[in-house]
């Protein structure tokens, strides 16, 4: 049941309120053609009133219309973004790792057990973002758009959950398989989370590294803190998700006069959760630390790919809300 709270609903909370327009009702109702010789404004036109679409439904008053990217200095803008990454991790570090391990340091079972998870984390995060790429090209994002949002909820929940139940109950000797459901996983993750290709490109660079600084800090001190001890966090953290999964399916149920209502699921939805989640990255860390251990006497079976799952729903639940608030950020300073 953990893992089910554990998804990310924004995209699909956000295409309640795509508006049917016109250009929906076109994408749906009639195939993809490649733009005519003769009219390449009037493609063009259409995209750019799908863009804008999907903008004006998934900012709910905080996404930006536009971004721009050629603002500022790129030198700056790069110090600026690893001053806060070194930031965050030296406030990290001495804000919760206080209390060191005690047994001298990571043994090597624990070190190469926790890089493996760690390259398959970032593997099946890469797949994400490649698959996400292809099938906004393809025109699922058009498609995704345009059909009813309780659809999109429940087919989602039922492909992510399945593949990702289907992975954690096949043992790791079964390799094909084992593989294939994870692809098939991280394929989910990326038809859902698709849309977002229509944002800029910049902005999701910039939430993308700000997620990578922020759970590279907290798994740092996952991993050189005492020996499980956040390992307590499960029970707490399972309950905030609760609380932050029913505010995020708040704008399905909830109507649009109800703005101070949704002002507050919002916030829970954005700050609550990012905290939220990036407990969840400590308390993952150490998990798997601890699984380690339990594998090394033979206590269960060595399976990174199951440890890396968590850390993928960990970084997409980050990463979609680093994009919420960076858009709101911009469109602020405008």
């Amino acid at each position: 049941m953990a893992f089910f709270l554990r998804r990310p609903f924004v995209v699909t909370s956000a295409l309640r309120q795509v508006p049917k327009s016109s250009t929906a009702r076109f994408i749906h109702n009639s195939p993809f053609k490649p733009a005519q010789a003769s009219k390449p404004l009037g493609a063009s036109s259409v995209f750019a009133k799908s863009r804008q679409t999907f903008q004006n439904a998934f900012r709910r008053t905080y996404m930006q219309p536009t971004y721009n990217a050629q603002g500022g200095n790129l030198t700056s803008k790069l110090i600026y973004g690893a001053a806060i990454v070194g930031g965050t991790v030296l406030a990290t570090n001495l804000v919760f790792n206080r209390e060191t391990r005690e047994d001298g340091g990571m043994p090597e079972y624990e070190r190469s057990f926790l890089n493996e998870t760690f390259m398959h984390t970032g593997l099946g995060i890469g797949i994400i973002g490649i698959a996400a790429r292809a099938l906004h090209m393809n025109g699922w994002s058009y498609r995704l758009m345009a059909m009813n949002p309780w659809a999109v909820v429940g087919l989602g929940l039922v492909g992510s959950i399945g593949t990702m139940f289907g992975t954690f109950y096949t043992p790791p000797e079964n390799y094909l398989m084992k593989y294939g459901l994870w692809t098939a996983f991280n394929v989910t993750q990326a038809a859902l989370l698709s849309p977002l290709m229509f944002l800029h490109p910049a902005l999701l660079a910039r939430a993308g590294m700000y997620t990578v600084g922020m759970m590279g800090s907290i798994a740092f001190v996952g991993a050189t803190a005492k020996q499980e001890k956040y390992l307590y966090l499960g029970g707490p953290l399972l309950a905030g998700v609760t609380i932050v999964a029913l505010s995020g399916f708040a704008p399905l149920v909830l109507p649009a006069t109800a703005a101070r209502t949704l002002m507050w699921s919002e916030r829970i939805w954005l700050y609550g959760g990012l905290a939220v989640f990036g407990g969840f990255t400590l308390y993952d860390v150490q998990k798997v630390l601890h699984h380690a251990r339990l594998s090394q006497r033979g206590l269960i079976k060595r399976d990174v790919v199951n440890e890396s799952v968590s850390l993928e729903l960990d970084f997409i639940n980050i990463f979609v809300r680093m994009v919420q608030i960076l858009g709101m950020r911009s469109n602020n300073r405008k």
